[in-house]
């Protein structure tokens, strides 16, 4: 039996008038997604529970099957796990963000989505200038970083794509702990202020990066193995720290591909070929893929439509081909993580759409696959720690 998920990060929207009333879903061109939702079962299902934040980590932990409000701890620690970083027990671990802030308000939470090159310079300058011995900073891809803190750290903390377009600083960091990561913050603008790149940067018209930001914080959480609660093992492909740190957590295999970057300009192409190619030697094959997601934070709507109807072309209908080619025993599942409409340019707690096809999957609604013929569907999956169960053992 092989199993295929592709999760297209925050693709679930609402009907848009410049797109004659049609969601992002509806106006992209997504045959093969819509064979699945045709031939197999559609619904929604939420991912956020109740009263936590409906940030990536919380949500794909729920994809994962894994109940959030059990083993979630933070952000930032699935991310540490990801770049092998030795965490100690008495360490809290901070997502930085290199951010743009402009007369005081968040203008840009990615810094104009730096190079990874240019940001690593940054972390540099922030190590010689700001850290010390309970504060060191981590090198990451692009904007996102990582900060250690050892010590008392019982805050709570803003993610930057939550506040665009707000008042910084009405969003600092509160609580026991907080006036040491408010300094951070507040000294980062100082140093940055001097970096040769930011320099470069506005000079070239590029959003600089004029502050670090700090959130998504916690300690280093335990994870039980996917195989041992489901008896096979998997694979995940993303360009995306976070998701590479869950595999890992979860025992799975991280598959790298040239030219992912978690943007719109991936390499779809590379991510479809990679997952054809795992399922040769892996049970489950996980593809993550973050460009809805990214469009949607920059209120991009033609990106938007643009990824899925590539994440359609180069990625499920290569999977589903090689999976129908095997024969009958197999299930592939689509669905995104959370809603990141572009109206609001955040994430929301909305349910999703799924789709799920194969063997003894029978059709019970038929449609193409969005928003709308989910919510017309009878299966509603309240608690989306639940759905991988349903997804491997429905009968």
């Amino acid at each position: 039996m092989k199993y295929a998920i592709v999760i297209p990060d925050g693709a679930a929207d609402e009907p848009l008038k410049e797109l004659g009333g049609k969601t992002p879903l509806q106006a992209a061109e997504t045959p093969n997604m819509d064979w699945l939702s045709t031939h197999g079962k559609v619904g929604t299902v939420r991912n956020v529970p109740d009263g936590m934040s409906p940030g990536s980590d919380v949500a794909m932990l729920s994809v994962l099957g894994y109940d959030p409000s059990k083993v979630y701890t933070g952000r930032a620690p699935l991310e540490a796990a990801a770049r092998g970083l030795e965490i100690a027990d008495d360490e809290w671990v901070f997502r930085c963000n290199l951010v743009t802030i402009v007369n005081g308000r968040m203008e840009d939470h990615s810094a104009g989505h730096i190079s990874s090159k240019e940001a690593a310079a940054i972390v540099e300058e922030l190590n010689r200038n700001l850290a010390g011995p309970r504060v060191r900073f981590h090198p990451g891809v692009s904007y996102r970083h990582l900060m250690t803190y050892q010590g008392d750290a019982d805050v709570r903390t803003t993610p930057p794509h939550d506040i665009l377009d707000q008042v910084a600083d009405d969003h600092l960091p509160t609580g026991e702990g907080a006036d040491m990561l408010r300094t951070l913050i507040l000294r980062s603008r100082d140093i940055l202020g001097r970096s040769e790149i930011n320099t470069v940067r506005r000079d070239l018209g590029e959003n600089p990066a004029t502050s670090i930001w700090l959130w998504g914080q916690g300690r280093m959480p335990r994870i039980p193995a996917f195989s041992k609660r489901h008896g096979i093992d998997g694979a995940a492909i993303t360009a995306v720290d976070l998701i590479r740190g869950l595999a890992r957590l979860i025992g799975w295999e991280t598959i790298e591909v040239e030219g992912a970057t978690g943007f719109l300009d991936t390499n779809y192409a590379g991510k479809g070929a990679a997952a054809v190619e795992a399922l040769n030697e892996k049970d489950l094959v996980f593809v993550h893929i973050e460009a809805p997601d990214e469009a949607g934070h920059n209120a991009d709507i033609k990106g938007k439509v643009q990824a899925i109807t590539q994440i359609d072309k180069h990625i499920v209908g290569p999977v589903l081909k090689r999976l129908r080619d095997e024969g009958d025993d197999w299930r592939m599942l689509v669905m995104p993580d959370h809603p990141t409409p572009v109206s609001v340019r955040t994430h929301t707690t909305a349910p999703v759409p799924f789709a799920l096809a194969g063997k003894r999957i029978e059709n019970v609604v038929g449609g193409p696959f969005c928003e709308e013929t989910a919510e017309n569907s009878d299966l509603h999956v309240t608690r989306g720690c639940e759905m991988m169960e349903f997804f491997l053992k429905v009968r």
